[in-house]
């Protein structure tokens, strides 16, 4: 109607809308509250955290999880500096994200105002873009810009400053600059001379690999990518996050002989992942010297990175895998099943895995971490999406608890992020709930992880999310001390000068935690304590639920595993 009015708290709301924006996250305040208000009645969903760096990791995860950015919303000053690390997790993850954070008034620039701060030019590091909408009739226009940005091209975070006068300020709504929806991410596709190379190098090959990244999951590409498995019948290796876009229980993965592939393949493809730290940058002695490498990425930047490509696919995933299928059919090549490569593979893969589960079975107590993830694997949904942080709790849960569908596993990626379990857990709750109800959420914790941001276990309850919390309990980081060794310990003075930099307190009852805001806590020394527990956290699909689980403060990683968090072997 000619003549109404409309605040810019609710034109912010109404654009997200219009942008089909489903969540929001965030910590509400001076000057930012009006707008998680006006959110919630155009009927985006506002989840209240209880840290900003939490919110903003779980602003990321809708974006991963759903292809369309959440949104964090934050005050000003101290509140957007606690935001960066979740902008800078989701940019070098490739997520689309939105941080919308408040500022000071504009009349007040200069002065020394409330929290105070170039939130603008401080953003520029960790996003896609920056920007501060000149007046309230662009805020649509700036919005769309700012969530087509998010997923165009290589995914990544996008901020927008909101002054503190703008909130409140009302405008004639036929003045304002209205936007339709942006139109889904353009489909890219690879030259058609890189696939047909591609193709005859892959044909050409002794002892092939196929390295799945997440940004395959992320494209959606998973029936392409298991068709291409059989057809050519390749070795394939997912990145942590990749896992389940082929089953981890595939004939044809070969993640339990992972550092024996990488060093002797001869040709490598990589659908969607980068030669950076997590696959040792592509470079010996991890790898061949001659090893020939088929990149296949989004990002023209990406390609060449580390290692010089035998060829290079630019392109979405899901499509250039699709023209690979093309090419392979026509061609009708499979790798031999029954060649050298595979009987070593497959011959690597039984002795490591004999190894795991001899550590998996000992009966000596406090338990070790495989014996743990032994019995989490036998008794969690085989649906259910996991979450995994911490040093061994992350990189061995990785190779002991299997995926067996696309982006259902979450840890703290490339960046190697601590800190981001929680909040990726209860967005990916909030996906579950309105996407496929039912779906369980198991958030995989070590107890140094857990600490970042065990306060959202409140959220949780507040929510209603029946996420469980299983917190592997060493009382340290990587390694800790038993409850008699930090007695001692403390006999020599000041704990600040003498207790080693990763002890945590002994024996901590995470688990009161959550029963404090109604939640179920168990607190687990045996075996068949975890048992009784996992199953009555499984069987009870209401409530949210902690385990704490004591492991022996010494136990390790077998030997020659992947080290996730340390620079050792790389």
């Amino acid at each position: 109607m000619e003549g109404e009015a409309v605040s810019g708290a609710q034109l912010i709301a109404q654009a997200l809308r219009a942008q089909n924006i489903e969540y929001m996250f965030g910590i509400v305040g001076i000057p930012v509250t009006e707008i998680a208000i006006a959110a919630q009645a155009v009927g985006i969903k506002y989840v209240g955290m209880r840290n900003e760096q939490a919110a903003c990791y779980a602003a990321s995860a809708v974006g991963y999880l759903t292809g369309r950015p959440g949104v964090c919303l934050v005050v000003s000053g101290p509140g957007f500096l606690h935001v960066l690390g979740g902008m800078a997790n989701a940019t070098i993850n490739c997520w689309p994200l939105i941080v919308i954070g408040g500022s000071s008034d504009r009349n007040q620039e200069t002065m020394g105002a409330f929290q105070e701060f170039p939130q603008v030019e401080a953003g520029r590091l960790y996003n896609k873009l920056s920007v501060r909408p000149s007046s309230l009739e662009v805020i649509p226009a700036v919005i769309e810009k700012a969530v087509r940005t998010s997923m165009y091209g290589r995914p990544g975070s996008c901020y927008i400053d909101i002054p503190g006068d703008f909130v409140n300020l009302q405008v004639n709504k036929s003045s304002v600059k209205y936007v339709e929806c942006c139109l889904p991410p353009p489909i890219s596709m690879a030259e058609h001379s890189a696939v047909s190379k591609a193709a005859s190098v892959i044909a050409l090959s002794k002892q092939p690999l196929l390295i799945i990244g997440k940004g395959a999951a992320y494209s959606r590409a998973e029936n392409n990518i298991r068709k291409l498995v059989d057809l050519c019948g390749l070795p394939f290796l997912p990145t942590p996050m990749a896992k389940g876009v082929v089953p981890d229980n595939h004939p044809n993965c070969v993640a339990a002989a992972r550092s024996m592939a990488l060093l002797h393949a001869d040709v490598i493809i990589l659908l969607g992942a980068r030669l950076n730290w997590i696959l040792h940058f592509g470079l010996p002695p991890r790898y061949r010297q001659d090893v020939k490498v088929i990149q296949i990425d989004i990002c023209a930047e990406e390609l060449g990175n580390n290692v010089r490509p035998a060829a290079t696919l630019l392109g979405d995933i899901k499509a250039v895998t699709e023209q690979l299928l093309e090419e392979f059919n026509k061609r009708s090549w499979k790798y031999p099943s029954n060649s050298e490569w595979w009987q070593k593979l497959r011959e690597k893969i039984k002795n490591n895995e004999e190894r795991s589960k001899g550590l998996a079975l000992q009966k000596s107590l406090p338990m070790n971490y495989y014996t743990v993830f032994h019995h989490i694997r036998e008794l969690i949904p085989k649906d259910c999406i996991l979450v995994s942080e911490g040093a061994n709790t992350m990189d061995i849960g990785r190779t002991m608890l299997p995926n067996f569908f696309p982006r259902q596993r979450l840890d703290a990626g490339t960046f190697g992020t601590m800190g981001v379990g929680l909040g990726f857990a209860i967005a990916a709750a909030m996906v579950a709930r309105d996407h496929t109800p039912g779906k369980r959420v198991v958030c995989i914790e070590g107890d140094s992880a857990f600490g970042f941001s065990g306060m959202e276990v409140e959220t949780i309850c507040r929510y209603n999310l029946p996420i469980l919390i299983i917190v592997v309990n060493n009382n340290g980081i990587y390694t800790g001390l038993d409850a008699n060794s930090w007695e001692e310990m403390l006999k020599f003075g000041d704990p600040a000068a003498c207790v080693p930099p990763v002890s945590l307190l002994p024996n901590a009852h995470y688990e009161k935690i959550m029963s404090t805001f109604g939640g179920k806590g168990y607190f687990v020394k045996t075996p068949e304590e975890l048992q009784s527990a996992l199953k009555a956290s499984v069987t009870d699909k209401q409530t949210p639920s902690l385990i704490n689980v004591m492991i022996d403060p010494q136990s390790e990683r077998k030997k020659q595993e992947f080290p996730w968090l340390t620079r050792s072997n790389l």
